[in-house]
């Protein structure tokens, strides 16, 4: 083979990219530092403060357990429902944003705005809205859930259906089948797995997200958060914190396993 008809081989990015790019990020460091006035310094001379609420919090008052498990129930209770109704919820949406299977642009893109809006709005807006409505406890943290969860499944289940292959979806349209029998037969089976894998991923961030959904009065175990805190039981958050970091690590352990299979 030739000289002039031989691959070359892409060039290695020079140093100077490197650089600039090292020089931008701290640019941006600094910048950001100074216009939300914080730096190092106010960190190290926090730093004993942070050491002696570490002491407060030790050791943990135990005795406390048994009165923060209904609310833990509660809290798990309240992210499984509004998971479950979110990622019902998110199917047709998904289909509607995905440009493969609804190619009309005037349907798809107005949905994925709205999609778009659901996303920016934080869970904890999203309950105080709800407790203005529905009032206190649990049901205001329900729905606040099943609309993060909503907009979280759909939008990571469009995406893996715009990755889909079309040959299954070709050959069902050349021999006549409809809408609805393509997306039964054709789309669900490539994306199940997926699906059910972003689902019990958004139910391990919701039991983080239920567990603070309290302080705005939505129900759980952050109502316990707020009390203990303000009342500056350190000890008794602790209980809480840790009650918390077990129930997280459990679920984590279980539906990764569960993805592992299903993947």
């Amino acid at each position: 083979m030739s000289a002039n008809t031989e691959l070359k081989r892409p060039k290695a990015p020079g140093r100077l990219k490197l650089y600039f790019t090292a020089a931008l990020l701290l640019v941006l460091l600094w910048v950001s530092s100074v216009q939300t006035e914080s730096s190092l310094s106010e960190l190290i001379k926090g730093f004993p403060n942070m050491l002696d609420l570490l002491k407060e919090m030790f050791p943990p008052r135990w005795s406390y357990f048994h009165k923060i498990v209904d609310a833990m129930l509660d809290t798990i209770r309240m992210a499984l429902v509004g998971t479950t109704i979110g990622a019902i919820l998110a199917i047709p949406v998904a289909l509607l944003c995905a440009s493969n299977i609804t190619a009309i642009k005037w349907i798809t893109y107005p949905v994925r705005l709205v999609l778009n809006l659901v996303r920016t709005m934080p869970d904890l807006l999203l309950a105080a809205i709800f407790v203005a409505i529905f009032g206190l406890g649990p049901l205001p943290g329900i729905f606040a859930l099943s609309v993060f969860s909503l907009g979280l499944v759909a939008k990571l289940t469009y995406e893996a259906l715009e990755t889909i292959e079309p040959g299954p979806l070709e050959a069902m349209t050349s021999v006549g089948a409809n809408m609805t029998q393509r997306i039964v037969y054709g789309v669900m089976p490539q994306i199940q797995a997926h699906f059910i894998s972003f689902t019990l991923y958004t139910f391990e961030i919701n039991v983080r997200a239920a567990a603070i959904l309290g302080l705005v009065g939505a129900g759980g175990i952050g109502h316990y958060y707020e009390v203990t805190l303000g009342f500056l039981e350190y000890d008794k958050t602790c209980v809480i914190i840790l009650f918390t970091l077990a129930i997280v690590l459990l679920i984590d352990y279980a539906s990764t396993k569960l993805r592992e299979k299903l993947l």
